[in-house]
C-alpha cells in the first residue's frame, strides 16, 4: 500500500481559517471563546436564533401573517382619486405607488425603470391635500399608503385634444411623434409627465421652456438610454410655442455616399 500524500505547502498568504489549498478550516475552540465557543459559531447560532424567533412570531400571529384575503395582517385602507376616479384599496403599506399602478391596476403605461428614484421612468403627478397645484414625483419612492385623499395623474389620465387625423392624443404626444423624440420608448411616458408639468411649474405662467438650455435643466431627471434628448427637448418646445411645429429632422441633410466620403477626407 503507497505511503499517502504529503499534504501541499501552505501558502503564507491565506489567512489562519484557511487550509493550504483556500478550503475552510473551523477555528479550534480556545479559553478566550468563552468556555470552547469560538466566535464564528456564537454569531452563527446567533442568527440562526434570530431566524427561528422571526419565523415563530410570524406564525405565532404576527402581523406578517397573511389574511384571508392574501392581504398581510396590517394592511391599511387607502382612499383617493386616480386620473379622475375615485377609488378605495387596501394593501400593505410597504407598497410603492409604481407597483400599485402596474401590478394590481393594471396600469402599465408608468414605467419602472431602475426602482431607485434616478431615472425618471416612473414619473406621475401627485396633488395631496393642502398642495397647490399637482407636481411631478417618482412613483417608485412614493409609498402608496401615503396617498389618503390625494389625487393622482399617470400617462394614462392626460387630457388629451383631438389631433390631426381624428385621434386623441394630448398635445406632447402629438409633438413626440411629430419630432420622433423616442427610440424605444420606454423612457417615453415619464418624460412626456415630467414635460407636462415643466409647461406649469413656471410661476409666470410661461413654463421652463423659454430656451434649449433651461429644458435640459429642468427635465434632466428624465434619462433617455437612446440618447434621444435633442428631440425631446425640440418636442417639449414646440408645444409650449417657442419653436415652430415641424419635425427637427427635416432640417437635417443627407449626402450621397460620394460626397459623405469626400466630406470624411477633407
Amino acid at each position: 500500500m503507497p505511503p499517502p500524500a504529503a499534504a501541499p505547502p501552505r501558502c503564507s498568504s491565506l489567512p489562519p481559517c484557511c487550509d493550504g489549498d483556500g478550503a475552510f478550516v473551523p477555528e479550534p475552540p480556545t479559553a478566550s471563546d468563552g468556555g470552547g465557543v469560538s466566535r464564528r459559531t456564537f454569531l452563527g447560532a446567533g442568527s440562526a436564533g434570530v431566524a427561528l424567533a422571526s419565523s415563530g412570531g410570524a406564525a405565532a400571529g404576527g402581523t406578517a401573517v397573511e389574511a384571508e384575503d392574501g392581504e398581510p395582517g396590517d394592511a391599511v385602507p387607502v382612499r383617493f382619486t386616480l386620473n379622475g376616479e375615485r377609488r378605495s384599496e387596501t394593501f400593505d403599506p410597504r407598497v410603492t405607488l409604481v407597483d400599485l399602478l402596474r401590478e394590481r391596476l393594471g396600469l402599465t403605461g408608468t414605467k419602472k425603470g431602475c426602482d431607485h428614484g434616478s431615472c425618471g421612468s416612473c414619473t406621475v403627478h401627485i396633488q395631496r391635500p393642502g398642495d397647490a397645484a399637482p407636481t411631478r414625483q417618482l412613483s417608485c419612492l412614493t409609498f402608496a399608503a401615503t396617498l389618503d385623499g390625494a389625487e393622482v395623474t399617470t400617462i394614462e389620465g392626460l387630457p388629451a385634444s383631438v389631433g390631426a387625423q381624428g385621434e386623441a392624443l394630448h398635445p406632447l404626444l402629438e409633438a413626440f411623434l411629430r419630432c420622433d423624440a423616442y427610440q424605444c420608448g420606454y423612457c417615453t411616458p415619464g418624460q412626456i409627465m415630467s414635460a407636462a408639468a415643466l409647461l406649469k411649474e413656471d410661476p409666470s405662467g410661461g413654463g421652463h421652456a423659454g430656451s434649449r438650455e433651461q429644458v435640459r435643466e429642468w427635465m434632466s431627471g428624465n434619462l433617455c438610454r437612446c440618447g434621444a434628448y435633442p428631440n425631446i427637448v425640440s418636442a417639449v418646445r414646440q408645444t409650449a410655442g417657442e419653436e415652430p411645429e415641424e419635425d427637427p429632422s427635416a432640417a437635417v441633410t443627407i449626402l450621397p455616399p460620394v460626397d459623405a466620403q469626400t466630406s470624411r477626407e477633407d
